[in-house]
């Protein structure tokens, strides 16, 4: 299963109290891989990938794929592939959804916002919240529905607007 996950607030958490992997970078790396990685996510997805899925990034962001995979190089994780905003125009266009996982492949989407969820029909995408400490059960869970061709369960703080798309 191709899985993607977003970086700002997902993989990536500056909010107060955000929990941070150990460890820092090789020192000829630093310059360039700044930014922590969210406690829980380095296992996550080492296990995931041990369990033959195909990791990727897909971002919003205009961080460039060679930074986004040296940065997860550095928690020994490795990519099959990054999405950011300029693979997704090219792809989508500036129009339209923000982010359309099933456009390059993704079977299930990681991303901590229930808009990804709404624009994609509930299909597909996993939301967690960046203040979840049980966030990558929540991803273990989804994986497993998905697994099983159902849908991941819908967000916590979806708007009752929006439910009738959870099914």
């Amino acid at each position: 299963m191709r899985i993607s996950f977003d970086l700002d607030d997902t993989l990536i958490c500056y909010q107060p109290g955000a929990l941070h992997e150990p460890g820092r970078p090789p020192w000829w790396l630093r310059p360039w891989v700044r930014e922590p990685l969210r406690l829980g996510a380095a296992g996550l997805l080492r296990d995931l990938a041990a369990a033959g899925h195909d990791l990727w990034v897909y971002t919003t962001s205009y961080r460039g794929p060679v930074a986004v995979r040296w940065w997860l190089w550095c928690h020994g994780v490795r990519l099959g592939g990054v999405v950011n905003q300029a693979a997704h125009e090219r792809r989508v266009g500036r129009r339209g959804p923000s982010k359309v996982p099933a456009r390059f492949g993704i079977d299930l989407h990681v991303d901590d916002s229930w808009g990804v969820w709404v624009e994609n029909g509930g299909a597909g995408v996993c939301v967690v919240r960046p203040d979840d400490p049980d966030w990558a059960d929540s991803v273990r869970a989804a994986v497993a529905r998905v697994g099983r061709n159902q849908r991941p369960a819908a967000p916590p703080d979806l708007p009752e607007a929006y439910r009738h798309l959870a099914g």
